[in-house]
């Protein structure tokens, strides 16, 4: 008996032994098929099957894989994911810039035959250039007659991504030429001046009770992305003399999602403000609808803009509420105050992690978003709980300065950081960085965190320039290289440098258009690295 089991075992280990062998010498020919569907915000992977039982693997690649012969270089897989099924359903946010391919694997994960075709992610999404030419923004604002508006009615239009500001137009017809890139010749007003998804319009000095009017997005440079809305209608009630609010256009703890440690507020404008305050509340503002501030008032600043960056940590534990008023240029009021909306301060939320660094964690991007614009945050887009402990124009030394009255109160156990790109680029020595960055790691070790360091993604001097007028100094490529071989010789690190890289090292333009703040598909691929190395730098 002992003698057949034995040479059983010799006859398995032979077969498995010379069917590896196989695998290893290419004598096997196969290709699977591979096709990714989007259903309900998953991707749904299937794939041809292997004619015998083995695993299969999913690589989500940066860049298109050179052969289907041929492994990618670490740098350039983003995540991987393994399976015994034909199928695999995944339900991350991932840049339209990604190529998946699938292969099955033997006993010893040698691969069998040859890798799937890769497939872009962008045309499953249909955000190719071809189907982007045709991407329009849906209306949101709805005037019919049984529910006309007053003059100066506020419009409001769906998000799209990647748009730096808007062009609205109102017409007497509907446009002879719907869903194109061109002005209609019934064009009674226009306006350029929008760089949010809303308008408050102003019909006064138009007759006529019954308009219509559409929006399309624009790039940096004015040019169209996509065509014009459909045409929707706006039926007019003179009588009506609704007084003018702010409409707010910030939604916080959206999905479970902490508060920021520093908030951004963004609102809607309105006519005839020439500047706008924000009030912080420590309870419901007892005059709804008013023009005075609350008794309850905690805060307030006055901006010129439509957003607003908060610049006072919010870490007392509590519900808050915040609103805004418009200004003239003599202070008064104009209209009245915005609706309050509640956030909520938990320092629980940062009890697993938190992030912790300069305007790249604080959130924003596509020069006219702010924080308040989640999908500009990396942190929308990780699969583990995390609080923002970002501030925008953070340097390495306000890091240090600022950890122990905002980091300590959260007492997270792991701390991802990143930090030093204002101060290199500002002119900052190497040197200065790394002893900053050194201070923050020994803070965190003396308090039970394990520091997480990322690599600092490189930046595109010519587009910060053209975004904000700020000069980069010419050996940034040298001074991040030098921060960065130190932030790789740290005991936990997720290196995105890598992933960033156009061919001289640059920042591309389709990450950041004001070459520093990544924008949505920039912020995707940031957590999804995070996530994909979370497990190992968490261990």
């Amino acid at each position: 008996m002992k003698r057949f089991i034995s040479t059983l075992i010799a006859v398995l280990l032979i077969a498995v032994i010379s069917f590896e062998s196989s695998l290893f010498f290419g004598v096997l020919d196969y290709k699977p098929d591979l096709e990714v569907t989007e259903q309900s915000n998953e991707y749904l992977l299937t794939w041809t099957k292997f004619l015998l039982p083995v695993h299969y693997e999913v690589e989500i690649l940066s860049t298109p894989p050179v052969s289907d012969q041929k492994k990618m270089p670490k740098s350039k897989i983003i995540a991987k994911y393994s399976t015994w099924d034909k199928t695999l359903i995944i339900n991350q946010s991932f840049p339209f810039r990604t190529y998946w391919r699938v292969s099955a694997r033997g006993l010893f994960n040698n691969p069998i035959g040859s890798f799937s075709d890769a497939v872009n992610l962008a045309e499953v999404m249909k955000v190719t250039p071809k189907d982007f030419a045709q991407v329009k923004p849906q209306l949101l604002s709805k005037y019919p007659a049984e529910s006309p508006a007053p003059e100066q009615p506020m419009l409001a239009w769906s998000v799209v991504q990647g748009a730096v500001f808007y062009e609205i137009e109102l017409l007497s017809q509907p446009p002879e030429n719907p869903n194109d890139i061109e002005p209609s010749m019934y064009r009674i007003a226009t306006s350029r001046e929008i760089f949010n998804n809303g308008f408050n319009a102003s019909l006064e000095n138009h007759a006529g009770n019954h308009f219509y009017w559409r929006v399309r997005a624009l790039d940096y440079t004015g040019s169209p992305m996509g065509v014009f809305s459909d045409a929707g209608e706006i039926f007019i009630d003179r009588s009506i003399k609704r007084p003018l609010k702010p409409l707010l256009n910030t939604t916080f703890n959206q999905n479970g999602m902490p508060t920021p440690l520093y908030p951004a507020y963004s609102w809607i404008p309105i006519r005839g403000a020439t500047r706008y305050e924000v009030e912080i509340t420590s309870s419901p503002p007892e005059n709804p609808n008013g023009t005075a501030p609350s008794v309850h008032r905690i805060w307030s600043k006055q901006v010129i803009a439509f957003d607003c960056y908060d610049d006072e940590a919010r870490i007392i534990p509590g519900i808050y509420y915040w609103r805004v008023r418009g200004l003239d240029n003599d202070g008064q009021t104009v209209g009245i105050f915005s609706d309050a909306q509640p956030f909520v301060v938990d320092l629980s939320k940062g009890n697993y992690s938190a992030c912790y660094g300069d305007s790249i964690t604080h959130g924003g991007g596509a020069i006219s978003y702010s924080p308040s614009d989640w999908e500009y945050s990396f942190q929308t887009y990780l699969n583990f709980p995390t609080v923002n402990l970002g501030r925008s124009g953070d340097t390495s030394e306000t890091m240090v300065d600022r950890f122990e009255e905002e980091v300590l109160p959260f007492h997270p156990k792991y701390l991802i950081i990143l930090g030093g790109t204002n101060s290199l680029r500002g002119g900052a020595a190497p040197s200065q960085v790394i002893k900053d960055l050194t201070i923050v790691r020994e803070k965190c070790l003396a308090n039970g965190i394990r520091p997480i360091f990322m690599t600092l993604p490189p930046i595109n001097p010519e587009f910060i320039l053209r975004a904000f007028n700020e000069e980069t100094v010419p050996d940034w490529r040298e001074r991040f290289d030098i921060v960065n071989r130190f932030i790789r010789q740290q005991r936990y690190v997720i290196d995105l440098e890598p992933y960033f890289m156009d061919p001289d090292r640059s920042l591309p333009d389709h990450f950041a258009v004001d070459g520093l703040h990544l924008d949505i598909e920039g912020k995707k691929l940031m957590a999804q690295i995070i996530n994909a190395q979370w497990s190992k730098v968490t261990r």
